[in-house]
């Protein structure tokens, strides 16, 4: 164990400002995924009504991201949620979220490498799909073990072509506008099964709405970086905001324009890829080709950040001695030169290149429901952070408590009901409660075992035990 006692005594350097963890955590987040990805989906399930999804989703957002900046202002360290909510709620509800977070970040570089393959199909048709996500699996991983400073000005060079295409979407819309943006918040359509224009039903809305969360996730991200930013307690808070402004700017604007801009509105729905064929009829096939290279490229971006992330969490686990000795020392060990969790972040990196192997439904599906169940339990840690004064430290005080996080919940519990109606969404809510429950006996059959959960993080006490709290109701120790 010495290995890992090392690693935490020596821990990450606080060597990067909030300019360069912004640049990261938009970077994961990705607006052109928003755009292309998320976005192409809410218009088959709401029509011209898109837009208005994606402004409740962002709506959402600023509940949810006032519940991280407060949490991740009192606890900025690199575990994330797993830390926060294992300190506030139990180890039973942290190991909930570690098992939550490395299922997303195992598969979600690979699901990524996937949509990148994809785009680039569009410069060279014949291109191998698996071997070319493989390869730039292993790109991406040798990408983010170098030091963080290095992976804020790479990501920041992508994220600086990736916005600049996303000017370029608005501008192709806006200037060649069919229909007003009143007429579609008003009156919005969709494609019916006859192929006519319907009215947009309120369940379309609801489930599009859903959807479109999924397009801002990745805010809160930056409390990853927690301990790399230098006065994080104070810095991280402005972070989660801007992440979330900017991601509603560089979303809902194309979108917009993309809606207000199309010829014909009933081919544009019918496209399997509405915004790609949306772009090839307003822009032609040449800057078709260039904005197909503008999204593998921003695609690539967001994997080289969510590895960051992965790698983060997994040496956060390490360092807590999470998991067997040998494998938490090796988890722990910090890259002599660059300072990164190098061992953590290549481990996240082989699991991705298995999930390369498994259908691209199959990823969606087991991932696609995780966020949520985290959202929630983040907004339970911010409640009973209030509460029991675990949170009182923190710099960042959210306006309107209690109100802010029940109405996130209140608003999370009609996302899992929509989800319950969908096929999809049944699908991935059972995978994350097994993904939960097999975390949750991982922790009562080997750690409780063993003596329980201790966090060894910045700000921990020498061997800090979690004990469970005075409230017999609260926790999950």
């Amino acid at each position: 164990m010495a290995g890992s006692s090392r690693a935490a005594e020596v821990g990450l350097a606080r060597t990067m400002g909030g300019g360069g963890a912004l640049l990261i955590t938009l970077s994961g987040l990705s607006p052109s995924i928003g755009v292309f990805v998320v976005g192409s989906d809410v218009i088959h399930q709401a029509g011209t009504a898109a837009f208005v999804c994606f402004l409740a989703a962002a709506l959402l957002g600023v509940a949810i991201a006032n519940v991280y900046a407060e949490l991740a202002a009192a606890f900025p360290e690199t575990g994330g949620e797993y830390t926060i909510v294992g300190r506030v709620l139990g180890p039973s509800f942290g190991f909930a979220m570690l098992g939550l977070n490395l299922l997303t970040f195992s598969i979600a570089p690979a699901m990524t490498a996937l949509g990148v393959v994809t785009y680039l199909q569009a410069l060279a048709p014949d291109l191998p799909a698996v071997p070319t996500a493989l390869v730039l699996v292993a790109l991406c991983m040798g990408v983010s073990v170098l030091n963080v400073r290095v992976n804020a000005l790479v990501t920041g060079l992508f994220l600086a072509v990736e916005l600049a295409s996303l000017v370029v979407v608005a501008s192709l819309g806006f200037r060649h506008a069919h229909r007003g943006v009143a007429a579609m918040a008003l009156h919005p359509v969709m494609l019916g099964a006859g192929g006519h224009l319907l009215p947009v039903p309120l369940a379309s809305l609801g489930v599009g709405a859903a959807a479109a969360i999924y397009a801002f996730d990745g805010y809160g991200s930056v409390v990853y970086l927690g301990e790399e930013i230098r006065d994080a307690p104070k810095r991280i808070a402005a972070v989660v905001f801007w992440a979330l402004g900017l991601a509603a700017v560089f979303q809902i604007a194309p979108l917009i324009a993309v809606l207000v801009g199309a010829p014909d509105l009933g081919k544009l729905m019918a496209s399997p890829s509405p915004l790609p064929a949306f772009i090839l009829a307003s822009g032609g096939p040449v800057l078709a080709k260039v904005m197909s290279a503008g999204v593998a490229l921003a695609l690539f971006n967001a994997m080289i950040a969510s590895a960051l992330m992965g790698g983060r969490q997994l040496y956060s686990s390490g360092r807590d001695r999470a998991w067997p000795g040998r494998l938490s020392t090796a988890f722990a060990r910090l890259h002599p030169r660059f300072n990164s969790p190098w061992i953590a972040t290549l481990t996240v990196g082989a699991t991705s290149l298995l999930w390369c192997l498994v259908r691209l439904d199959v990823l969606v599906v087991l991932i696609g429901e995780g966020t949520a169940a985290i959202y929630v339990c983040m907004c339970l840690a911010a409640l009973q952070g209030r509460r029991s004064g675990a949170s009182a430290h923190a710099p960042y005080r959210m306006p309107g408590f209690p109100l802010t996080p029940v109405v996130a919940l209140v608003a999370l519990a009609a996302v899992a009901g929509a989800d319950l109606f969908d096929p999809d969404g049944r699908k991935g809510l059972l995978a994350s409660a097994v993904v939960i429950a097999v975390s949750v006996v991982y922790y009562r059959l080997v750690l409780h075992r063993r003596g329980g959960w201790a966090h060894r993080g910045p700000g921990a006490a020498p061997e800090p035990v979690w004990r469970r709290p005075a409230c017999p109701h609260v926790g999950g120790g």
